[in-house]
């Protein structure tokens, strides 16, 4: 059977895709944008909301991955820390720089062991932004205020902080301006082959009801549910296929859960902490009150919808904390926890901190059948690499297809023309009886987009409806919009993180407050 190769022609009279991608985390949403600025026909379909999954649960980090050196991935960590300065430039509204800082620890890693990690980390790829690590005597630096007094010495270096569910958010946005098709609260129930053998035709069902979406091509991009995705194939006598026909690339499920406690006092850098059994948590900055603690990496055997952060892995992370720290934090002291399923390749390793954050693209062509891509592991600062490398692997079925483009591109919100302080300072003057506090706020959202969030407003109350401080109805209509937040948690969680603060007993009122300005 000779190639497929998918002209432009007829397209938009046909109603058929070039490429319909299931799944809106940030690998579905990156192929998306990518796929759509290349002039190809794009659908992407999420069966809850964008970022809904693990790309809102990491640990939120741009980096390399100074720990995978260990594992001796260096293609990996090269290949990230070339992406973060990448992701630096075309999104530094939400991708910020964070200092870390490492202990050192008697018994563990040593400081030679250490200082030469670094040293790699420092040059496997070229830094245009960071500074290079250095070392430290906590006598010495402010960083060494909130550690033991048994801590003297360590190392700092430099990564990068980043909204994890903007990111995707804003890929989406890309995807949309080019003109993709985004259906979020839509679920694929099926797929298979048309009559003609050409594109797949694939069921959805949604509030609006059952439909259909037709796609020469199909991206499996489901992260964790990628297995049950490929489940849905059926051949064409419409009946499931066997898996063995389906030729399903198992994946290695591992959790990962996280927990938010007040802002430890003195914790403003990131800390790499070392635990006993040689595993590495952080703690982070995490907006503007609070400290990020995580994660872990528990073997996985469930649904990916119904994860939670057990009491085991709170206790965990929090002797490890307590180790490092002047101030013991005790579950108590726990504000928020959660957890995501990581989709990662199966290369077989028995212990999960092991096993490869590579991604691992499957590209299946049959006769009789259209193409489908599988995308397997992954990790969200190389999600624009995996992106790019999709498109180049399906790049000889649309041979008219334009370039690679992202990385010249700034995502939507992105081209500052200067620094966050000037678009700030540019805020204030042109909303002078707008609170600053409001428009920095903003400005870390939606960058160079806050002008278009804010309009005409010339006084506070031009905003509409004060939900939360920092939040307003303005706002949220925008979210509604132009980025499909349709749910409170979609607002709350995601397209920003007030549900942090939102206290427990004002929680319903807000709740159905934002439930009654989405419905409008």
């Amino acid at each position: 059977m000779p190639p497929l190769l998918f002209g432009r022609q007829g397209m938009g009279s046909s109603k058929i895709f070039d490429i319909a991608i299931i799944g809106g985390g940030i690998n579905g949403a990156g192929i998306a944008a990518d796929a759509a600025g290349r002039g190809l026909t794009v659908c992407l379909l999420e069966q809850n909301d964008l970022a809904s999954g693990t790309s809102s649960a990491s640990s939120k980090l741009i980096h390399g991955g100074l720990r995978y050196l260990e594992h001796y991935e260096f293609a990996l960590v090269r290949e990230a820390l070339a992406e973060r300065e990448i992701l630096l430039k075309v999104a530094p509204h939400i991708i910020t720089p964070l200092h870390f800082v490492l202990p050192h620890v008697d018994g563990m890693r040593s400081r030679w062991f250490l200082r030469a990690g670094l040293f790699l980390y420092d040059n496997l790829a070229k830094r245009q932004t960071l500074p290079a690590s250095r070392g430290l005597r906590f006598s010495q630096d402010p960083s060494g205020v909130p550690l033991q007094a048994n801590l003297t010495r360590g190392f700092s270096y430099w990564d990068c902080w980043v909204d994890d569910a903007r990111l995707v958010v804003l890929n989406a946005r890309a995807a949309a301006q080019k003109g993709a098709s985004i259906q979020t609260r839509t679920r694929v129930t099926g797929y298979q082959p048309n009559a003609a053998h050409d594109a797949w035709g694939i069921e959805t069902t949604s509030p609006r009801g059952a439909g259909l979406v037709q796609a020469r091509v199909l991206i499996n991009a489901a992260g964790p549910w990628v297995d049950g995705v490929a489940g849905l194939e059926r051949g064409l006598d419409k009946q499931p296929l066997e898996p063995s026909a389906q030729r399903m690339r198992k994946l290695q499920l591992v959790k990962g859960s996280h927990i938010v406690v007040p802002r430890v006092a003195g914790a403003n850098d990131g800390y790499v902490l070392q635990g006993r059994d040689g595993r590495v948590v952080f703690a982070l900055p995490f907006e503007e009150h609070f400290t990020l603690i995580g994660t872990t990496d528990v073997a996985f055997d469930g649904d990916p919808a119904a994860v939670v952060c057990s009491a085991e892995e709170e206790v965990y992370l929090l002797k490890v904390f307590n180790r490092f720290f002047v101030r013991h934090l005790s579950r108590d002291d726990i504000k928020y926890r959660f957890s995501g399923v990581r989709p990662l390749f199966d290369d077989e390793q028995q212990d999960p901190s092991k096993v490869s954050r590579d991604y691992h693209l499957d590209l299946r062509r049959e006769p009789h059948t259209p193409p489908i891509l599988t995308v397997l592991g992954g990790k969200i600062t190389t999600y624009r690499r995996l992106a790019e490398d999709a498109l180049d692997r399906l790049s000889p079925l649309f041979p008219n297809a334009r370039g690679a483009w992202t990385a010249g591109h700034p995502l939507p919100g992105g081209a500052l023309g200067g620094s966050m302080g000037d678009l700030q300072q540019r805020l204030c003057a042109h909303y002078p009886n707008l609170d600053a506090p409001l428009l920095n706020a903003l400005s870390r959202r939606h960058g160079m987009l806050s002008f278009a969030v804010l309009g005409d407003a010339k006084q506070m109350s031009d905003l509409g409806q004060k939900i939360l401080p920092g939040l307003t109805e303005r706002e949220v209509c925008y979210l509604r919009d132009h980025e499909w937040a349709t749910s409170p948690d979609d607002v709350l969680w995601r397209r920003t993180k007030f549900g942090l603060t939102v206290e427990d007993s004002k929680v319903p009122a807000v709740t159905e407050t934002l439930s009654t300005i989405l419905d409008q």
